[in-house]
């Protein structure tokens, strides 16, 4: 057992043995910032669907989804903290990556916990390309003494390497898989010494996670390990978000940094814990747990290990735990103990000494017997909350459901093959692939519309809007889910 957790915690060498991940991205970078995303109205086929427009940046796939990230010195103090982490290419023939980048961003999270008191705070380091200044510096924050600092890495590519600034990765207590093998989008730095002295803080009673409460539906607020919030690979990504300026600068998201980059836009790390925090516990009527935030004094924000804890303290049984088929944790496609635990040990979950005590098919059992059901029971709520990505859904019920389907079917978990069983979610999609409807269980939920033509909101595509200069008026038509635009006769000669 010593000697796979010593192997487990060696930083994974750079550019050695990356893993594809063998799924579809979740979330598109856009998810969940806070901001409308524009939608056109498309015709096809006699019908006009809503459809994503897309800016020349994000309408140009990106060529280079691996990409390295340099952790600076001292990473665990306030002036490691503070110094701006640099984005390169792992590999720089296959072209450059840039933090502005949507689908090339890697995002840093950190929480420190004073033993003492059990208070824990959250700062988001901020990450730059290689060689640039940011568009504002970093604050440098104020951290006890004594306290024990903690970093999660997210990205919004497909494999994240990270590179030692002199000795940063060995003195950070860095793991970014085992040796050869990548986790992929996720990495961290002391985690395992930040929880061990939060769980001591818990049972001395000074440190109390909140309870999760109860959802608008009369089921508890679901956590990060509740089957029906996690897919195929759960617990990965952060909350972090950066301001972008037009020159594609980065800065810190405080409140400051918007007043003084008016025309800065939201760049954020599409995640389970954004997802839960910032997507279904608003459209269920629950609260994250928070912390002050060392970088925006007198705000409060959401963090992954805020969320482990949580979880950890509250879920009740079935609870998920990362299976030894999540892509994360796989070595060429196949289970590998070490890595799993590398993985589990850095988001607060148990070790293994057997791969039967993480069992897939178990996983898949659970999710199938759990998400299912709650995804009917709340939609009612969840149809009518925008969804996290435009380009995969019209609402956050139909993101929802086409996740599951990720996750059940062949590119996912395998479920339908492990289970014997057909996938009990299935999704309506417009000819551009946007998921409008689901049915699950044999029950068909249908989702309303809202267009945005040219700027201007038609709430449930019911309304007036100009087109080409003309008033004209939308009329949604639920059950063939075609929006019918009527504009007047021109009459010029």
């Amino acid at each position: 057992m010593k000697s796979l957790l010593k192997e487990a915690t060696r930083p994974a060498a750079a550019g050695l043995g990356s893993e594809r991940r063998r799924r579809r991205r979740r979330f598109s970078p856009l998810m969940l910032v806070g901001i409308a995303v524009p939608l056109v109205l498309a015709l096809t086929g006699g019908a006009l669907y809503l459809v994503p427009r897309l800016t020349s940046s994000q309408a140009a796939a990106p060529a280079n989804t691996d990409c390295t990230l340099i952790v600076p010195s001292h990473p665990l103090t306030a002036r490691g903290l503070a110094t701006p982490y640099q984005l390169v290419a792992t590999d720089p023939a296959r072209g450059p990556c840039h933090e502005a980048n949507p689908d090339q961003a890697a995002f840093v999270q950190a929480a420190v916990i004073d033993p003492a008191t059990g208070r824990i705070a959250i700062y988001n380091p901020l990450v730059v390309d290689r060689g640039q200044k940011p568009a504002l510096a970093p604050v440098v924050p104020q951290l006890p003494t004594g306290g024990i600092v903690a970093l999660w890495f997210g990205f919004n590519g497909e494999n994240l390497t990270l590179r030692s600034s002199g000795n940063s990765l060995a003195e950070g207590h860095c793991v970014n898989g085992i040796r050869g093998s990548l986790f992929g989008q996720f990495a961290y730095c002391n985690a395992p010494a930040f929880f061990a002295a939060a769980n001591q803080a818990i049972r001395a009673g000074k440190l109390k996670p909140p309870p999760l409460g109860r959802a608008r539906d009369g089921l508890p607020c679901p956590s990060v390990r509740d089957f029906a919030l996690v897919d195929q690979d759960q617990s990965d990504n952060v909350t972090t978000a950066y301001l972008v300026t037009r020159d594609g600068r980065t800065a810190q998201m405080t409140r400051h940094a918007i007043a003084v980059l008016q025309h800065a836009q939201p760049q954020v790390n599409g995640s389970d814990n954004r997802l839960l925090a910032l997507g279904l516990d608003g459209a269920l009527g629950c609260t994250p747990w928070m912390a002050p935030d060392l970088a925006d004094p007198g705000q409060m924000t959401t963090a992954l290990p805020l969320n482990e804890l949580q979880a950890a303290a509250w879920q009740r049984a079935p609870v998920a735990l990362v299976p030894n088929g999540d892509p994360m944790v796989t070595v060429d496609g196949h289970p590998n103990l070490a890595k799993l635990n590398a993985y589990r040990a850095g988001v607060d979950q148990p070790q293994v000494r057997d791969q039967v005590f993480a069992s897939t098919t178990l996983y898949c059992a659970n999710l199938l017997a759990i998400a299912p059901l709650r995804l009917l029971v709340d939609a009612s709520l969840t149809k009518t909350r925008p969804s996290p990505d435009p380009a995969v859904a019209n609402s956050l019920f139909t993101f929802l459901a086409q996740r599951f389907i990720t996750t059940f079917e062949a590119d996912g978990l395998n479920c339908t093959r492990l289970l014997h069983v057909p996938d009990p979610v299935q999704v309506q999609r417009t000819p551009q692939g946007v998921a409008i409807a689901a049915t699950i269980n044999g029950e068909v939920i249908n989702t309303p519309l809202d267009c945005n033509v040219n700027g201007t909101l038609v709430v449930g595509c019911n309304g007036t809007a100009t087109l080409n200069g003309q008033t004209c008026s939308l009329m949604s038509d639920r059950r063939t889910h075609q929006i019918v635009v009527t504009c007047p006769a021109n009459t010029r000669q």
